[in-house]
């Protein structure tokens, strides 16, 4: 759980997240419903942020950018978002 705090943190001193998301995501107690609720905020925001958020998780947790990037996910496409500089 703290890596969570300290990742959504990240995620909001980011601007990926507001401070009021990153305060109820650390409300939810099951990881699987903060990743879920983490996602439906992520696909609120902008391309912009979601390009911030990726940047995060490349620092932060590298291995699971694929996931999020193109067909990097087992089950399919996730995202499909160009992010180049």
């Amino acid at each position: 759980m703290v890596a969570d705090v300290l990742f959504l943190t990240e995620l909001a001193n980011a601007g990926c997240i507001t401070w009021s998301q990153r305060e109820h995501l650390n409300y939810i107690l099951q990881p699987r419903d903060r990743n879920v609720k983490l996602i439906e905020f992520l696909t609120r925001r902008s391309v912009a942020h979601f390009k911030k958020f990726t940047n995060v998780l490349a620092k932060e947790q590298a291995h699971l950018v694929p996931v999020f990037l193109n067909d990097g996910g087992e089950n399919g496409v996730l995202f499909h978002v160009d992010i180049q500089q």
